[in-house]
């Protein structure tokens, strides 16, 4: 056996080695083609039921109960109240219980947990309180439609156990992914979209939706609307506002202004619907709720999170620039919303004592202090919706950054307008 052949022998034995290796591997963490489907029974909204089936997705969903700082250092799932970093807010917010209480949102095992422990809650709250809190609200819509939502919060709270949990988004019996807020489900008809003909991928973001937008209980019967009959824009929702929609003036009358004002509700899937993410088609889940794989399989993260916390998932699939990179963008986003919506809410604050201390002037000029006090309640929701969203700003900087703008324009007209009433310039 000349040299030549004792090579290709070598060659050939290690050629044959590598791929039995490479076969085992293959063979040993073989991922599944597809999940098996193991239906469960309608009204299953126990999570360790749904997780000893789907082992991946719920162990993931467990770390949701961690809590901890945003990487970029806004937001976060640690239960502070957010006046620590804007004081203003109790000025704001004064009259209202959200001067009270007002905590950073923590992850969905802490729904109804975090809904029994706020001091905005009181006897006299409405079950309507719960409409996003948990899966029980499938049944409860089921058995009473809307007069649900005008029972007494502490009736329904008494009736469910379950947080946030798979059946708010999933079909028990097929996995599906379903939206259950009849609030929703029915803004969305005035809008010409049948949810139940929604594809997966519309579906992706759907899910958020019902819960991660802006509403308002109707007088009298506590039903929960979302206010976009005229668009989802903060300009076309004050413009809804405006009519006094199903009898609704305002939220709170601030106790020193006393301006109407309009108290918003984390709007984050109206933001996200008008930015860059939203009109290219990537869904809140892309980005919340990665892809991921263990063991060669795919599944979805149900750790509903920070993107940052999971760039690679959730951002590199789109952007190759570098998570560094990608991250300081997200931090100047951020940054620069945070100092104007800071700025705003405080000319916010200031234009409330100006309006109550022209107000305390009997010569004052009636008119002027009425347009302050409209100019005060257009700032306030402008800011506001900034404010109770929870992306600083990201899910649409354009549009917020321009929303912040027009807040302190608006704010420091109606300063301006209470100091004409009253003939000074104190404030």
């Amino acid at each position: 056996m000349n040299r030549i052949q004792k090579l290709l022998i070598a060659f050939l034995s290690l050629s044959i080695l590598f791929a039995a290796v490479v076969l085992s591997r293959v063979w040993i963490f073989k991922p599944q083609s597809t999940v098996k489907l193991v239906k469960l029974p309608a009204g299953e909204y126990d999570t360790e039921t749904w997780g000893k089936n789907y082992p991946l997705e719920y162990n993931s969903y467990k770390k949701n109960i961690e809590m901890a700082v945003s990487p970029a250092g806004y937001g976060g799932s640690i239960k502070v109240q957010k006046a620590e970093m804007q004081p203003e807010l109790y000025t704001n917010f004064k009259g209202n219980p959200f001067s009270k209480d007002y905590t950073e949102d923590r992850g969905h095992p802490y729904s109804l947990e975090d809904l029994r422990e706020s001091k905005r809650i009181g006897p006299a709250a409405k079950a309507a309180c719960i409409t996003c809190k948990t899966p029980y609200i499938e049944q409860a819509y089921q058995e009473m439609g809307w007069s649900y939502a005008n029972k007494p919060l502490n009736e329904l709270m008494d009736k469910t156990k379950h947080p946030v949990t798979c059946a708010n988004c999933h079909d028990p019996e097929t996995m599906g992914l379903r939206v259950i807020n009849p609030a929703f489900i029915e803004a969305m008809q005035k809008r010409g979209i049948d949810v139940s003909k929604a594809n997966r991928e519309e579906m992706r973001s759907y899910v958020c939706a019902q819960c991660h937008s802006e509403y308002y209980f109707e007088p009298g019967t506590s039903k929960v609307i979302f206010p976009w009959d005229k668009g989802l824009t903060p300009q076309q929702m004050y413009e809804y506002y405006s009519t006094k929609p199903n009898g609704f003036a305002q939220d709170f009358i601030h106790p020193d202004s006393q301006v109407p004002v309009l108290k918003a509700q984390h709007p984050d899937y109206e933001e996200w619907q008008n930015g860059v993410h939203g009109q290219f088609g990537v869904s809140c889940a892309d980005c919340h709720m990665p892809y991921m794989r263990k063991n060669g399989q795919k599944y979805t993260s149900h750790w509903v999170t920070s993107p940052l916390k999971t760039m690679g998932e959730s951002c590199s699939p789109c952007h190759n620039q570098g998570q560094e990179l990608l991250f300081s963008q997200v931090k100047a986003i951020q940054d620069n919303v945070w100092q104007l919506q800071h700025t705003a809410g405080q000319k916010i604050a200031r234009a409330h004592g100006a309006i109550q201390q022209a107000s305390t002037n009997t010569a004052a000029n009636q008119t002027e202090i009425t347009n302050a006090r409209e100019l005060l309640r257009h700032a306030q929701w402008y800011w506001d919706y900034v404010a109770a969203a929870n992306s600083m700003g990201f899910h649409n900087p354009v549009q917020e950054l321009n929303t912040l703008g027009q807040a302190i324009d608006l704010a420091q007209q109606a300063i301006d307008a209470a100091n004409k009433a009253a003939g000074t310039n104190t404030l």
